[in-house]
């Protein structure tokens, strides 16, 4: 009995091993006489029924299920189908989460709709993926254009505000302010003065996805990264322990401009001295 118990399963497996390559087989002419035919939807359906069937295929029909997708893609966004444009992005990523052309795709299409900060952290992943990808480094620092301030560029340039910034932090720091939160970090350089300076914690938020993926490659290029933690967070949003694990004894900030007269540096400042900071005693 044990030996036909295991003859059956065998015979079983076999049964649905054959049955997986037959019907991963007819998907696959059925994807291509659907290319042929410009239905590109019912093709992008059975190349996923094909991948997830049988991921070993992935590198063999790559090209192919890059093509597929992109034109579906296109005939999605000519019919305003937005939500099932991002669906099959979603769909391809989870196939493919290290493919550098359709992340580039992607953030492509969220440029077009507007999406401007989501556009660009799909470019900048693009060319992480792939350094020497002329399109996707092209679409970045387009977008970039749009999202990051000039006075950006006018106060890293301004090297009497930054050396005055710099001693006010290290002042305040060796002073007994060991604990650092740097709102609205931009690029990083206070969170890194403060580190710099001997903060023993230092911790940084950005609401622009750009400019937190642009704080993270510069903390990054300064050997920083393990040093200060970075959060994707309005100043308004962190919480205690969730976020920071502790009170800070220092707030530093460099976001006073419209938002002085909305939700800007001094809703920021008050939440930061009645939740965030160290209450003197």
């Amino acid at each position: 009995m044990p030996n036909s118990n295991a003859k059956f399963h065998c015979n079983h497996r076999g049964g649905q091993e054959a049955g997986r390559r037959e019907l991963v087989s007819r998907s696959l002419q059925s994807a291509q006489h659907c290319l042929e035919g410009q239905d590109f939807g019912t093709a992008y359906a059975h190349y996923l029924l094909v991948l997830n069937l049988a991921p070993e295929l992935k590198t063999s029909v790559k090209e192919t299920f890059q093509f597929t997708l992109f034109k579906w893609a296109e005939e999605l966004d000519s019919l305003a189908r937005i939500q099932d444009l991002f669906n099959c992005y979603e769909q391809a990523l989870e196939l493919y989460p290290n493919d550098e052309v359709i992340c580039n795709s992607m953030g492509e299409h969220l440029f077009r709709m507007g999406f401007r900060d989501e556009a660009a952290g799909y470019f900048h992943k693009a060319v992480k993926l792939n350094p020497d990808f002329a399109d996707a480094k092209e679409n970045f620092y387009r977008v970039a254009n749009w999202l990051v301030e000039r006075w950006h560029f006018i106060m890293l340039n301004d090297t009497k505000r930054n050396l005055t910034y710099l001693k006010a932090i290290e002042n305040a720091v060796h002073s007994g302010c060991k604990s650092v939160l740097d709102i609205g970090t931009g690029t990083g350089i206070l969170s890194m003065f403060a580190k710099k300076a001997g903060a023993s914690s230092v911790y940084a938020c950005e609401l622009s996805k750009t400019m937190y993926e642009l704080a993270r490659d510069v903390v990054a290029a300064n050997n920083m990264e393990r040093e200060i933690k970075l959060l994707h967070l309005k100043s308004l949003d962190i919480e205690i322990p969730k976020h920071i694990p502790e009170r800070v004894s220092l707030v530093v900030t460099e976001t006073v401009d419209a938002g002085l007269f909305g939700e800007g540096v001094v809703e920021s400042l008050i939440h930061a001295w009645e939740h965030l900071l160290l209450q003197p005693k």
